[in-house]
């Protein structure tokens, strides 16, 4: 991400917590950006962030519809689109399915910033964990009875092997209290 900012200028900018609005027409100026190679390198290195930050795509994949001729305006967009992605805290979402009915679903920022999209993805897990187990308590009471046992999906590797794996656990003692509680609540 640091290499990102410096390409494009920007590794001494103040973060945004929010991102651009990008779903009103932009009002574009006819001045072309003087360095249209910069924002589609830009935006193409942008693009990779949208596998593991679900919450760029929509503005990310606005902004490549302007490649072809990006303007000043444009060119600011993607600027706001750094200092959002300079806020350090990973974007974490899940979806709860009961069958094939979605019942619960929840897309926010993390209490804390991560140290690797692993770490991310793990402390996700365990926030999905809590909400898989309040789930399953919750059937029995609304007279329904689960004949299969929960299963938890992730893509992510790294936080698939974490959680598999116990020799792990003694390497990642900053995430210790979530693997305690996601482990008490399966």
């Amino acid at each position: 991400m640091t290499d990102l900012l410096g390409r494009a200028g920007m590794t001494d900018c103040k973060p945004l917590t929010t991102l651009a609005v990008v779903t009103k027409p932009v009002t574009s100026s006819d001045e072309l950006f003087d360095n249209p190679t910069q924002y589609r390198r830009i935006v193409r290195e942008l693009q990779y962030l949208t596998i593991t930050r679900p919450d760029l795509s929509f503005s990310i994949n606005r902004l490549c519809q302007f490649m072809h001729a990006p303007t000043v305006d444009h060119w600011a967009l993607v600027k706001r689109v750094l200092r959002y992605v300079k806020d350090k805290k990973s974007t974490s979402g899940y979806a709860v399915f009961l069958g094939d009915n979605l019942i619960s679903w929840q897309s926010r920022k993390q209490r804390t910033v991560a140290r690797s999209s692993t770490e991310a993805e793990y402390k996700a897990l365990a926030d999905v964990a809590a909400e898989v187990t309040w789930v399953v308590s919750l059937l029995p009471e609304l007279g329904l009875h689960g004949r299969q046992p929960s299963s938890i999906w992730c893509d992510n590797l790294g936080a698939t092997y974490l959680c598999a794996n116990p020799v792990f656990h003694a390497r990642t003692k900053h995430v210790e209290i979530d693997y305690l509680l996601f482990v008490t609540r399966l």
